[in-house]
């Protein structure tokens, strides 16, 4: 299969971050998404395909159908918080270049 950017259903979104990591959790998450929009017809087709290989070869064909989502949004919103000293981009937390 050809690689590109662009997933091929990038309308549907999986999330990775804080689901179960097993392989065949992620292939349910995937089917039963595959089945909410009406592409039920591609499910064993998004099954052989993520079945061929080891668990990369499943995140691989993951992120080659959909779009993910695999931002931890919780360490987000801390590193906001705190944020970056403008002149040595360290983390003001222990950035030493300002009092």
């Amino acid at each position: 299969m050809l690689k590109t950017d662009e997933p091929k259903y990038p309308n549907i979104t999986i999330d990775l971050v804080g689901e179960d990591g097993n392989a065949f959790a992620i292939m349910a998450r995937c089917t039963q998404a595959l089945k909410r929009n009406g592409l039920s017809d591609q499910v064993q087709a998004f099954r052989s395909e993520a079945t061929s290989g080891d668990y990369n070869n499943v995140l691989m064909t993951v992120m080659s159908w959909f779009a993910v989502d695999a931002v931890d949004t919780d360490d987000e919103e801390d590193d906001d918080s705190e944020g970056d000293c403008s002149m040595c981009e360290e983390s003001l937390e222990y950035c030493e270049c300002e009092d």
